[in-house]
């Protein structure tokens, strides 16, 4: 990797932060140059110091305007995620232990920043065309544990950013099987017809009209006596709308319609490279939502595996009828933990933007330990109601309920109300409707897929179930 951490050594040059006007507080050289420069340590901006040599002498991290809100220091480490990429070769530490970011989140911001999709690139890709930087981390950091954090994060990028000629069904079961392989972990598959020998009519249907086979990936993993955590990953790896056609626009960016299964594969990575006490279950609905003669139709009456019939009111919203059946799998062991992750719904991004993605759950306790882990490892989430009047306005003239609402209102509260229609016995239920989705760089990324949520995930589960350090 282009950045690794390392011990403490002689040889490093320091990092400097810098808040926008206190620049009076940097070593003479540094602010003499920074002045010179016009610098103004704008939130993630780097200046590098030069030496009487030529060679540099130090670095500078903007950190923006002063902000003593909560949580202030959380949010900020993660603009020591520029460092990976305008930082020269060499080895590098922070000039004093970082009092105004919390170094936790710096210093896995340091690993995230580095990231690069270099597969279809010709030329110099990876490694080759980044600066080698070595960074001393600080004291009493867990240097494996973030590694892992990382590497789990990087996971879901490659998945999402991964076009969909070459991530279809079978390419994300391959992925999954790889993920337990390294872990020892099983995996089932049940794939194509045996869907509907099998009673997953929903996930059939679907994804029946594709060339590639719709299918339905179980991967299990720990001791069946530990408390079981059930993750459910929407698996859409393309989605034209079906009949109810998408315009161009729409489809673009539709490769990242499987980042709730990218991102629980992260999730899972991580819970199993920490050895968390739990009986881990993901169920992947992999499918694409393409058009032919055989594709379901809007008006279609679907009878899902719970037995509720759905009525099709539009086949743009198949991600929710594929959830529902996996769902309502997880949901008949009745496990401690159910929560499902999906790009659902284009509302959630109107009420809350791309980087902010909502989760619901009745379970005021894990709504409260989830927001907390939020702020605590700067991984944004914001809870939204699961209100009830508005399923309602799911119903059906002729089937027990319609997959979509006939107005355009509170699009992404209507979906997790669909979805919690299919959950009877879990003992938590929680909904992420993320974007999986960064539209602008920043310091801990490219544009391009994204985790979401599952730093938030694997602190609440670190904290309830913990295993062994890595």
């Amino acid at each position: 990797m282009p950045l690794t951490l390392v011990d403490e050594t002689n040889e490093a040059l320091p990092v400097w932060l810098a808040e926008t006007g206190g620049l009076d507080a940097l070593p003479e050289a540094a602010r003499a140059w920074a002045r010179v420069s016009r610098f103004t340590a704008e939130a993630g901006s780097v200046l590098i110091v030069p030496g009487q040599d030529g060679r540099p002498a130090g670095a500078v991290l903007g950190l923006g305007k002063a902000d003593h809100r909560g949580g202030a220091a959380e949010w900020r480490g993660l603009l020591a995620g520029a460092l990976a990429g305008k930082l020269p070769d060499g080895e590098w530490r922070f000039a004093k232990e970082p009092a105004t970011i919390d170094r936790d989140v710096a210093t896995l911001a340091l690993l995230l920043g580095q990231y690069r999709f270099a597969r279809y690139r010709s030329g110099a890709k990876g490694d080759d065309a980044q600066p080698q930087i070595r960074f001393q981390a600080p004291d009493a950091i867990d240097r494996a544990e973030l590694a892992a954090v990382a590497d789990a994060v990087f996971l879901a990028r490659d998945l999402i950013n991964t076009p969909a000629n070459d991530m279809g069904p079978a390419e994300l079961e391959a992925a999954a099987r790889s993920l337990a392989q390294r872990f020892g972990a099983a995996v089932e598959t049940i794939e194509g017809d045996e869907l509907l020998v099998r009673n997953f009519p929903m996930i059939h249907a679907v994804g029946r009209a594709s060339a590639s086979a719709p299918r339905l990936i179980d991967l299990t993993w720990g001791k069946p006596s530990d408390p079981k955590v059930t993750l459910v990953g929407k698996g859409v790896i393309f989605d034209t709308g079906g009949l109810d056609i998408k315009p161009a626009s729409g489809m673009l960016l539709m490769k990242k319609d499987m980042g709730g299964a990218a991102n629980v594969l992260a999730l899972a990575q991580m819970v199993m490279a920490r050895g968390l006490a739990v009986r881990l279950r993901v169920l992947i609905p992999a499918v694409e939502n393409a058009i032919s003669g055989s594709a379901f139709r809007p008006g279609d009456i679907l009878t899902s595996r719970k037995g509720k019939t759905v009525e099709i009111g539009n086949t743009d919203a198949e991600g929710r009828l594929v959830l529902a059946d996996a769902l309502a799998l997880a949901d008949e062991e009745a496990p401690e933990m159910l929560i499902d992750m999906a790009t659902l719904t284009g509302a959630a991004r109107v009420a809350l933007g791309p980087d902010l993605p909502p989760f619901y759950t009745e379970d005021d306790g894990f709504a409260a330990e989830l927001a907390a882990a939020s702020r605590r490892v700067a991984d944004p989430l914001w809870r939204m109601p699961l209100w009830q009047p508005y399923a309602a306005n799911l119903s059906s003239k002729i089937a027990d309920t319609n997959n979509v609402t006939s107005d355009a209102f509170a699009g992404s509260v209507t979906a997790a109300l669909f979805l919690q229609g299919f959950v009877e016995k879990a003992a938590v239920w929680a909904h992420l409707d993320v974007f999986g989705w960064r539209p602008k760089p920043g310091p801990t990324g490219p544009v391009g897929g994204e985790a979401q949520g599952v730093r938030a995930l694997y602190e609440v589960l670190k904290q309830r179930y913990p295993g062994a350090p890595i």
